[in-house]
């Protein structure tokens, strides 16, 4: 009885996941990891150390290995022994995914992509007719001012920049009204402005709104300033569970070899470009940029009955 309170406790709990692709190659080997609700954990590694792959079996996207394993979210199995459990969809209902390329429809407006968010709740007819109650658009249009691009709620999709789709992805999680934030790879096609604006989004679901978020990245810099807890992979196995604030270049070194190189010259690259960025806007008299957002409201609403006060 004491395990069941225990597994209920835990945002996510995994056991021995493995994953062997078709050619052989071990994309996961071995896998054991809790997050508790309310962490923010930053999934650190090289290209192809596994982070994608992790978050696509936290969220039911994939199967693992047919051998003794299991993802349980919020004290609920989504998959085990290598099978998705049938209650996947309900399951799935607590958990927002934050892809790296967006995954808004370029032809919708803004608003309509953050209501997506609210189909798993709406009856059929409403699905398939697209009529949102007031309520489901009064929503929508409060988690948009939370992340700062409501006056573009109207706008296609495909007009927006890349940080401000990203900030609507993340809209789209809160309409949802997920308890768990996975994202994978949210800043690594956004230029450093944009990337801080996404990564401050995600702390504010964290903090603000008791969140539960993990968050792959290639910035060891990002995590440390962002995440408390990093977990890094290397080659499908977890190297290293612990504070961010000791991934030293020396402990890194001792976790990649060679590989940190990748790890340390992105960060290396990005503080670069910051520096370049912030020279060349003390003398720019001309228009702002375009990801622009307000850094002093805050909307506040009840994203799951569970968090309201």
């Amino acid at each position: 009885m004491e395990a069941i309170r225990e597994a209920i406790r835990e945002a996510i709990r995994i056991e021995r996941l493995s994953k062997t692709f078709s050619n052989g190659r071990k994309a996961l080997d071995e896998i054991d990891l809790r997050v508790e609700p309310g962490e923010m954990v930053a999934l650190i590694g090289a290209s192809g150390s596994g982070k994608s792959t992790l978050l696509r079996h936290i969220a039911g996207f994939t199967a693992s290995d047919a051998q003794p394993s299991q993802i349980a979210i919020l004290g609920r199995p989504i998959q085990q022994n290598g099978r998705i459990v049938r209650e996947v969809r309900s399951i799935r209902r607590d958990i927002g995914f934050v892809f790296q390329q967006f995954n808004l429809v370029n032809r919708l407006s803004v608003e309509s992509n953050v209501l997506i968010g609210a189909l798993a709740r709406l009856p059929l007819w409403r699905r398939l007719t697209g009529r949102f109650p007031g309520a489901e658009r009064a929503l929508s249009m409060a988690a948009l001012n939370e992340v700062g691009i409501g006056d573009h709620a109207r706008e296609r999709a495909a007009n927006l920049s890349g940080g401000q789709q990203q900030r609507a992805a993340l809209a789209r999680a809160l309409v949802q009204r997920a308890r768990i934030v996975l994202a994978d790879e949210p800043i690594a096609s956004l230029d450093p402005e944009s990337s801080r604006r996404v990564m401050e989004m995600l702390r504010t679901l964290n903090v603000e709104h008791q969140l539960t978020v993990l968050v792959s990245l290639h910035q060891v810099d990002i995590a440390m300033q962002y995440c408390p807890r990093t977990v890094a992979l290397r080659r499908g196995k977890v190297v290293y569970d612990g504070p961010s604030a000791a991934l030293s270049p020396a402990l890194l070194k001792k976790l990649y070899g060679d590989d940190a190189r990748e790890l340390l010259d992105e960060a290396s690259a990005d503080s670069a470009t910051d520096h370049a960025d912030n020279n060349a806007n003390e003398g720019d008299t001309g228009a702002p940029a375009q990801d622009t957002a307000p850094t002093s409201t805050r909307y506040a609403f009840a994203l799951n009955p569970a968090h309201s006060s």
